[in-house]
């Protein structure tokens, strides 16, 4: 089983991305927004959503990771600042590192330019009906940018399986391409 962890910053197209590489890997996508669109319309951005979203999250994992299924693909925003983060990131390898599983590093980057116009795409608010009112959901990137480092510093991540990619100019197809090549996916 191959444990695909693919983070950036917001509207960065970690989702997007996640899908493209699905599609050509039969590795399945489980996006960070679908624990959050399941919990917010109950508790809103509160501590209690987060916390069953952390819950809910480490259950699919501990499952997936016993499972026989190829593989899982995670997306997540990684506050590189924030140790609580670094701690999750390590909890979630944790799981399927103890059952011999590879785990994937994908880092993606883009200008906030680009991630602004990808803020507002047909397919991200689909998936994401938190998203969709569109000045706020800008505002909270902004605020994010303001307040954390959501990407790393150069040698930042260790890990041997790890790549980075700007896809500030590139497709999710074309990204998906270049993770499935790097890995041999």
């Amino acid at each position: 089983m191959k444990f695909v962890i693919i983070f950036g910053p917001q509207a960065v197209g970690k989702m997007t991305v996640g899908h493209e590489l699905e599609k050509t890997t039969g590795l399945k996508l489980f996006h960070n927004h679908m624990t959050i669109e399941l919990l917010a319309p109950l508790f809103g951005f509160s501590p209690e959503m987060w916390e069953l979203a952390t819950k809910f999250r480490l259950d699919i994992f501990q499952a997936a990771a016993a499972s026989d299924m190829p593989g899982m693909i995670f997306t997540f925003v990684w506050a590189f600042d924030l140790q609580s983060d670094w701690d999750f990131i390590d909890s979630i390898c944790n799981i399927f590192e103890e059952k011999d599983k590879k785990v994937y590093f994908v880092e993606l980057e883009a200008d906030l330019e680009e991630r602004i116009e990808r803020n507002k795409t047909p397919h991200r608010l689909e998936h994401k009906p938190t998203k969709r009112d569109i000045l706020r959901s800008e505002q909270n990137l902004k605020r994010a940018m303001e307040h954390h480092r959501l990407n790393s510093s150069e040698g930042e991540i260790v890990r041997e399986n790890y790549i980075k990619i700007n896809n500030t100019k590139l497709t999710a197809g074309e990204v998906a391409g270049i993770i499935k090549y790097t890995f041999d996916f």
